[in-house]
């Protein structure tokens, strides 16, 4: 909470009683997703709040929700119209949890319909941003300019409350903006607090927490390190562990805190797959069995993933073909390590909530990719899994990172899939020579990002090599060579990302350093697609 909003008085007949905040780590804000863009963002700026919160898709069971205990509950946007046929609904019992309720946008929309407001479509729709009138401040707006802007997406209007709300805003194109019912503690607000356009979304999101729903804000990587040990020694015991390590941020993370949790019980298995960018299988062995003196097992596994991927193009088979062959390798390392004696039980993965997410984690949720180490993963499975990042967005993991020490070149390391290049070798076959050249080109690309100091200001940069050869000429001559098309974009948390505008000059530089370092490539192109309606990965 701001200053401002921490000293502020709330005029007469909207002031309450202060919630007294539990004194207890396990609280928690159930996020119910409706199918709006920015459903996730809404669960990640709860957690910005220091309040752990967990995204679930709106038709979960009212059992389920109530095991969860929570605090409150948000109730997401959506691209239905509450009045239509076959919308999705409220499940009144909600309501009668005993805990907060509020509505963003189409959550607001379906507590007003549901409770007997008027919701209508308007003559014009409400896109981008828009004006806010604040008339009444009531608990989520007290102490924020009476005229502010917002950001709205919708086409259906709020015109009239109901019965027991008051009315507490209205935008250029909604009568009604914003509504609460403080005796039953029920709150709609129809434009986005979670969206950085939103200039005080921030604060209304923890006046909801703190004020309404008595959330103590200790959601923190240290928080976040102490639970997961604890987790962590429950889950495995005096039980052997083994842990898939590929030196990127997730694996890297998720090894440390499994080794700090249960020491010497643990060995990670680094698989040399052949699908890794330049010189990074050597810095992995390095790092962690020289630095962090973690048992390490290095496995040279290039030449069966190639044969493994022979002929294989299409990017799912692809990913399920990697994922089982990994799984293989630990299961052989495994019983390598076991001897005579019990082996791993256990395999330690760095699972994120992302790519829980985008592999259709949870029930109704849309695959959007299946990931190596999600819906990857084979049916016939030996170990259990360990997977103490999956609750954790991207920048919390980093977080996670330098709580454990971990160096920063590697807390801030970019993302690299789990695939690796196979993936971004597109509607092709992953051939030792194609993945070659696209390993070179991304060497090069990476040095020249480095150089402009331009890599920590990055979410993702890459190359990604079609299946395509162009005509070119060099040296007088015709070349039929490859085409690269370099990716650089910027996010928060991988769930939206724009492309990054790139000084023209540097890319001048890439370009001419790949078509005359790299002679099977004579060509060079820049993606500018954001996510959505593209994914930062090709495939």
């Amino acid at each position: 909470m701001t200053d401002a909003a921490a000293t502020a008085v709330e005029p007469e007949g909207e002031q309450r009683q202060r919630i007294t905040p539990a004194q207890t780590v396990e609280q928690e804000i159930v996020v119910l997703d409706y199918g709006g863009q920015y459903s996730q963002l809404i669960a990640r700026r709860v957690r910005d709040c220091g309040v752990f919160s967990e995204l679930l898709p709106h038709h979960v069971s009212i059992d389920e929700v109530a095991a969860r205990k929570p605090r409150g509950i948000i109730l997401s946007g959506g691209p239905a119209s509450v009045y239509a046929p076959g919308a999705p609904a409220l499940d009144e019992r909600l309501l009668e949890l005993g805990v907060p309720v509020m509505g963003i946008c189409y959550g607001m929309q379906l507590l007003v319909h549901t409770l007997g407001g008027r919701v209508e479509e308007a003559e014009v729709g409400e896109f981008g941003r828009s004006e806010l009138h604040v008339s009444e401040p009531g608990v989520l707006l007290a102490g924020l300019p009476r005229e502010q802007t917002c950001w709205m997406s919708h086409r259906d209007t709020v015109f009239e409350p109901p019965p027991g709300f008051t009315a507490l805003a209205s935008s250029t194109g909604s009568p009604v903006a914003a509504v609460q019912d403080q005796a039953r503690d029920i709150y709609g607000i129809q434009f986005h607090p979670e969206v950085v356009h939103t200039p005080y979304g921030q604060e209304i999101l923890t006046r909801f927490l703190t004020d309404v729903c008595g959330c103590e804000p200790n959601w923190s990587a240290a928080s976040i390190v102490e639970d997961q040990i604890r987790r962590i020694r429950e889950q495995v015991g005096e039980g052997k562990v083994i842990c898939g390590l590929s030196g990127g941020v997730d694996s890297s993370v998720a090894a440390l805190l499994v080794h700090r949790a249960i020491g010497d019980q643990l060995t990670c298995v680094f698989v040399d797959h052949g699908l890794m960018r330049k010189d990074e299988g050597e810095q992995v062995i390095k790092t962690f069995r020289d630095t962090f003196k973690v048992a390490l097992v290095a496995v040279d596994a290039e030449t069966r993933f190639l044969e493994k991927l022979q002929g294989v193009t299409e990017p799912e088979a692809k990913r399920k073909a990697i994922g089982a062959e990994f799984i293989r390798v630990f299961e052989e390392e495994a019983a390598r390590l076991a001897g005579d004696g019990e082996g791993a039980r256990f395999l330690v993965q760095g699972t994120l909530y992302s790519d829980v997410i985008e592999s259709g984690g949870g029930t109704g949720a849309a695959t959007i990719k299946s990931h190596h180490n999600v819906g990857g993963l084979p049916d016939d499975l030996q170990f259990e899994l360990v997977e103490p990042l999956r609750a954790l967005f991207k920048d919390e993991v980093r977080a996670v990172g330098a709580e454990l020490g971990l160096p920063e070149r590697l807390v801030w390391r970019q993302p690299f899939p789990g695939p690796g290049l196979a993936i971004r070798v597109v509607g092709g076959e992953a051939t030792r020579e194609r993945l070659d050249v696209l390993r070179e080109a991304d060497h090069i690309l990476q040095e020249e990002i480095r150089k402009a100091g331009l890599y920590r200001e990055l979410w993702q940069s890459f190359c990604v090599l079609p299946d395509v050869r162009t005509v070119g000429v060099q040296g007088d001559e015709r070349t039929y060579g490859y085409v690269v098309v370099v990716r650089a974009v910027t996010s928060d948390d991988a769930m939206t990302a724009d492309w990054a505008r790139l000084p023209y000059d540097l890319l001048e530089t890439i370009a001419s350093r790949m078509i005359n370092e790299l002679r099977e490539v004579n060509r060079v192109v820049l993606d500018i697609t954001s996510k959505p309606p593209g994914t930062i990965e090709w495939e």
